[in-house]
Formats: C-alpha cells, sequence, structure tokens
C-alpha cells in the first residue's frame, strides 16, 4: 500500500511529497520528492494536486519498488559488467564500444533516471541519432542494447514495462551496396598475390567463401588431413584497438566442418612447410601461434594488416576496389555462376537462412533474369519477324 502526504522542507520554500511504502523485505520507508511547488502563497491545492499525480504514477507501477531509484547510465554499466558472464569476449567488447560512444553520454546529459525512460524519450533518442547521419540498421543495434538493459530493469521491479518495445523501430536497410569479382579478376587476385602473407588467405577465402575473422581464426589444429576436412569453429576480430579470439563463430550455422579437395590439402601443405621454414630462420624469435595465416615471424596477421594490404594489393595492380568482406560476395556469384541455386549457396555460405542469401545476393538472381529476358528477345525476335 502506498500512501502519501505534504510537507515542507528547505526553509520552507517548497512542498515535498513524502511517499510512504513497503521494501522488498517488508519494511516501510519513505521517500521525499521534490514537487517544485512554492509554498509561499496559495499554491496548497496545486501541491496536492500534484501528490495525488505522484501516488498515481507509483500505483500504476504495480509492482515497481519505488525506492530502486537508479541512473539509467549507471544501471547500464552495472548489466553490462553482469553481462561478462553470458556472452563472448568479443561481443562484450563490441557492447561496450557502442554504448560508451552512442549510449551513455545522450542519457547521462540529460541526468535520466532508469523511471523516467518513456516511449517519449526512446522516440527522441533514435531521432537524435538519425539526425546525425546514422543508419536505421545501426540504430536498431544501439536500441538492442538499451531494451536488454530494460528488460532487466523490468524484471528487478525498477520500471513496469520496457518503453522499448513500445515504439516503432526505424525501418532496417538491406544492403545493397555489395561488390563482386567476375571470375577474369578472381584469377588475377589469386595470381597476385602469390608469394605475398595474403596468399593462403585470399585462397580460402574465396573458395570457402569465409568471413575475416573465420580466416584469420583458423588454426593447424582444425584442418585434418587424415580426413581432409576444415573446421570453422575459432574467430579473430578486432575490438576497441584489441584483438579477441575466441571459441564461437557468428552464429550456430556459421560453425561447421568443410571438405577439403586436394588442391586446398596441397596448398595448405605447402603453406606448413613455409612456415617451418621460418621458424627453422628464426629459431629464437619466431611465435608458434598455432594459426594458419601469420606473418612471417609467426606472428597473426591482425585485421586491420589484413584489409589495408588487400586494399593496396588492388591499387598496385589496377582492380576495382572492393571491401575484402566483398570477396565472401564474390564466392557467392561464382557460384552461381558455376549453375548452384540459392539454396546451395545459403549452405555453403553458411547463412542462417536462405531469405538471408537471397536479400544480400539479390543481384544474383537478377542475372537468371537477364539471361531469361535475352531467350526471350531472341525468341520473340524470330516470332515478330515470321509475321
Amino acid at each position: 500500500m502506498i500512501k502519501g502526504h505534504l510537507q515542507e522542507k528547505g526553509n520552507g520554500k517548497n512542498y515535498y511529497a513524502v511517499i510512504s511504502a513497503f521494501d522488498e523485505n517488508g519494511k516501510r520507508k519513505q521517500k521525499w520528492i521534490n514537487t517544485g511547488i512554492a509554498t509561499a502563497g496559495n499554491n496548497k491545492r496545486k501541491a496536492e494536486a500534484k501528490l495525488k499525480e505522484i501516488l498515481a504514477s507509483y500505483e500504476q507501477g504495480g509492482g515497481v519498488d519505488v525506492f530502486k531509484d537508479y541512473y539509467f547510465a549507471d544501471f547500464m554499466i552495472q548489466w553490462l559488467e553482469d553481462m561478462k558472464s553470458e556472452i563472448a569476449s568479443t561481443t562484450h567488447a563490441s557492447y561496450t564500444q557502442t554504448i560508451d560512444r552512442h549510449i551513455l553520454p545522450y542519457f547521462r546529459q540529460r541526468k535520466l533516471k532508469v523511471k523516467d525512460i518513456t516511449p517519449a524519450i526512446i522516440r527522441n533518442y533514435i531521432n537524435s541519432k538519425l539526425e546525425t547521419g546514422l543508419s536505421p540498421n545501426t540504430v536498431r543495434k544501439f536500441l538492442f542494447n538499451i531494451s536488454k538493459c530494460l528488460d532487466v530493469a523490468v524484471v528487478d521491479n525498477i520500471i513496469a514495462y520496457n518503453p522499448v518495445k513500445r515504439v516503432k523501430m526505424p525501418t532496417p536497410v538491406k544492403f545493397r551496396g555489395a561488390k563482386r569479382y567476375n571470375e577474369g579478376q578472381i584469377d588475377k587476385l589469386l595470381e597476385i598475390s602469390k608469394g605475398s602473407p595474403l596468399e593462403i588467405i585470399l585462397l580460402l577465402t574465396l573458395f570457402y567463401g569465409l568471413r575475416r575473422s573465420e580466416i584469420l581464426g583458423l588454426r593447424w589444429a582444425a584442418i585434418d588431413f587424415g580426413e581432409k576436412t576444415i573446421a570453422i569453429r575459432h574467430t579473430v576480430v578486432i575490438t576497441g584497438g584489441k584483438l579477441h579470439a575466441n571459441d564461437r563463430t557468428k552464429n550456430d550455422s556459421s560453425h561447421t566442418v568443410f571438405p577439403m579437395p586436394d588442391m586446398i590439402a596441397q596448398r595448405l601443405t605447402e603453406w606448413r612447410e613455409l612456415q617451418e621454414h621460418y621458424k627453422s630462420l628464426q629459431p629464437n624469435d619466431y611465435v608458434d601461434s598455432g594459426y594458419v595465416c601469420t606473418k612471417p615471424n609467426g606472428e597473426l596477421l591482425p585485421p586491420n594488416y589484413v584489409s589495408q594490404h588487400f586494399t593496396a594489393m588492388l591499387k598496385k595492380n589496377d582492380l576495382p576496389h572492393i571491401r575484402f568482406h566483398d570477396l565472401r560476395h564474390s564466392s557467392a556469384k561464382f557460384l552461381k555462376g558455376l549453375g548452384f541455386d540459392f539454396k546451395d549457396i545459403q549452405v555453403w555460405l553458411r547463412h542462417g537462412n536462405i531469405q538471408t542469401t537471397m536479400d544480400i545476393y539479390y543481384d544474383l538472381d537478377m542475372e537468371a533474369k537477364e539471361n531469361i529476358a535475352d531467350t526471350l528477345n531472341s525468341k520473340f525476335e524470330k516470332l515478330a519477324a515470321s509475321v
């Protein structure tokens, strides 16, 4: 039962609402809330109306504990700390970077408490981020963090509902900017990479359609030359300027075992022999990291090294600029050209569902339509000529 009365405080300058309620331990406690209404003048009725408003807001909260009065920024920091044991270190590092840069400053500046977060506040937050030029997809990621945090606040009886779930999310924008190499460009890329640290990276990335994190996370222990298989089960990413290695992939479907044909087995054998040669030349300085993709001294190649040297290689050899991740898209284009359908490509690239494959590689489907259009055009031209 929540009760309240008015009390003068601050040398009698303002009316305060004194809220009485039982805490989670069954003990009665009081909370003083400044109504902002001066005691001077005929303001008693105005203060009583404010008291009723305050009491109503608490009563509408149902089981909300009125004494859990946390600032949202502080609560989110604690939530992030509690998440350490539940998510991968790479994911936690990514969350931390996002929250520190794009969430905490906004709510700290406005001194908002958890109970102050309303759907209107969330809508204002969304608009403020979109106005800075951030994409709807990026803002949706921010809201995911905020919503997960507020879910905990609901469970802890700090708020009655999650306001994020009462707001329309920004409409996601499908990525249409992927560029892909054709067969000739792929051949040239593989040729110019020979003898460089990127040689084996580019071959395996294009052959298996791997993500950068997956190719850099490939270890010799995951390659079975007897069974001729390659297991994708370890990743390396850079977040917040630090390398993070993890025995997790992007999703469950990404965790897989690929067959290893003779050509790939031969190239990997040659690459391992080259690593052993480097090791013999620098026995005291070689870093035996256990990774496949390494520098000549055995150290793991960091993600930014790969992207930067990849870009430089393209520029030096007059190849069109593409992102490293576009090699994965090029692999899909290559498979489509070989006659594989979207289901085959989905399985090979390990998308969670076929719709993801079709959304990302929609223009591959357009190529098939263009072939149909060309064929029909030839037929109809003949028909028109015979009329």
